[in-house]
C-alpha cells in the first residue's frame, strides 16, 4: 500500500526473527533484541550479551534520513533514535505505540516495561493498533490479506506457538491431554518430529497459517498479531504471556477483558486449565474491519513533507 504513494526503503533491525520478508531490504542492523528463554521468560543474560551500543550508535549515524519524505517506524530503535538525534519527525505505525495512551490496559502496579515502551523507540507522531480502540489514535488490528483470504475449517487439532518454551517441555504437558492433536511451531527445530499426539514443526509462515486456518484453537503467548489473527478467524485462544515481558502482560490483560482465557505460566495447574479450555467452546467474537488502506492514506496526507504526494 505504501508503494502506491512512492518509493519505499525497508529497514530491519534485531536478531530474533524466525521469518524473513518477501520484499528486499535496504538496511539491516543489529539493533537491540530480547532473547527468548526456554522456560517461559526472557533470557536476560543472553539479551545483555547481544547488546552492542557502539554498533548501535554507528548504525544510527549511518542513516541518510534527510533523503526521505516520510519515516515510518514499527517499534524499531535504530531509526527512531536517529530521527530523535537529528530532530527529524517520524511516525509510529505500531502496536506498541498504543501504550502512549493512558487508556490502554496495563497492570495497576508500575513496571519498568512502561518506561521501556516509551523510550525504546521514541517517535514524534503515533498511529497505534490494539484489540480495541482505546483512544482516538488507536485502531483495531491490521489483519494480513493472506489471513483475511484463508479458507477456514475445523479439523480438531490445536495450533501452538510459545517461543519462550522449549518444545520438549511443551510436549511433556500436551501429552497429558491425549484426546486431541497438537501442532507446535518451534523456533528451535529445523526438522519436524512427533511425540505421541504432539507434532513439532519448524516455524514457517505458510505452514503456520494453514494449521491456524484449520484448527480448533490457538495456544499462544501474550503477543498481539497472533492472537488477533486467531480471534479474527473465530478460533478459541488461550494465552500464556512471557514472564518478565511487560508488553505481553499488558496484551494478556487486554485480551482477558474481552473474555480470552489467560494463564500466568506452565506449572502444576496447567494441564487442568488446558483440559477445561479444550472442553469449553466459548469463543470471543471480534470486529476487525479492513481499514488499513484508509489509515495509510490519512497518515501520508497528514505527516509526509508538504508537497511530496
Amino acid at each position: 500500500m505504501l508503494q502506491n504513494y512512492g518509493e519505499v526503503d525497508l529497514l530491519v533491525s534485531g536478531t530474533e526473527a524466525e521469518v524473513s520478508l518477501t520484499q528486499p531490504l535496504k538496511y539491516r542492523f543489529h539493533g537491540l533484541s530480547f532473547v527468548f528463554g526456554t522456560n517461559g521468560g526472557v533470557d536476560k543474560w543472553a539479551t545483555f550479551k547481544l547488546m552492542d551500543m557502539r554498533q548501535f550508535r554507528k548504525d544510527m549515524r549511518s542513516l541518510p534520513l534527510k533523503e526521505y519524505d516520510l519515516i515510518i517506524n514499527d517499534f524499531e530503535p535504530v531509526s527512531a533514535w536517529a530521527c530523535k538525534l537529528h530532530r527529524i519527525p517520524s511516525v509510529s505505525l505500531s502496536h506498541q505505540c498504543s501504550f502512549v495512551s493512558p487508556k490502554t490496559p496495563r497492570p495497576e502496579k508500575w513496571n519498568y516495561g512502561d518506561w521501556l515502551l516509551k523510550y525504546y523507540s521514541p517517535t514524534t507522531h503515533h498511529i497505534g493498533f490494539h484489540f480495541e480502540r482505546y483512544d482516538d489514535f488507536i485502531h483495531t488490528p491490521v489483519i494480513r490479506s493472506e489471513i483475511r483470504n484463508l479458507q477456514t475449517s475445523n479439523l480438531g487439532h490445536y495450533t501452538v506457538y510459545l517461543p519462550a518454551y522449549d518444545d520438549k517441555i511443551l510436549a511433556k504437558y500436551l501429552n497429558q491431554a491425549p484426546n486431541v492433536q497438537w501442532q507446535i511451531f518451534s523456533k528451535r527445530q529445523k526438522t519436524p518430529y512427533q511425540s505421541g499426539n504432539v507434532q513439532i514443526f519448524p516455524v514457517n509462515n505458510e505452514a503456520f497459517n494453514t494449521s491456524l486456518a484449520n484448527c480448533e484453537g490457538l495456544l499462544t503467548g501474550g503477543g498481539f498479531e497472533g492472537p488477533a489473527e486467531a480471534l479474527f478467524l473465530q478460533k478459541k485462544v488461550l494465552m500464556i504471556p512471557m514472564k518478565g515481558q511487560y508488553e505481553q502482560q499488558c496484551n494478556a490483560l487486554a485480551a482477558s477483558k474481552m473474555g480470552v482465557p489467560v494463564i500466568s505460566g506452565i506449572d502444576e495447574r496447567f494441564v487442568a486449565v488446558l483440559k477445561k479450555w479444550i472442553k469449553n467452546d466459548n469463543r470471543v467474537w471480534v470486529d476487525f474491519p479492513d481499514d488499513t488502506e484508509q489509515i495509510i492514506h490519512d497518515m501520508i496526507k497528514r505527516y509526509a513533507k508538504p508537497g511530496t504526494f
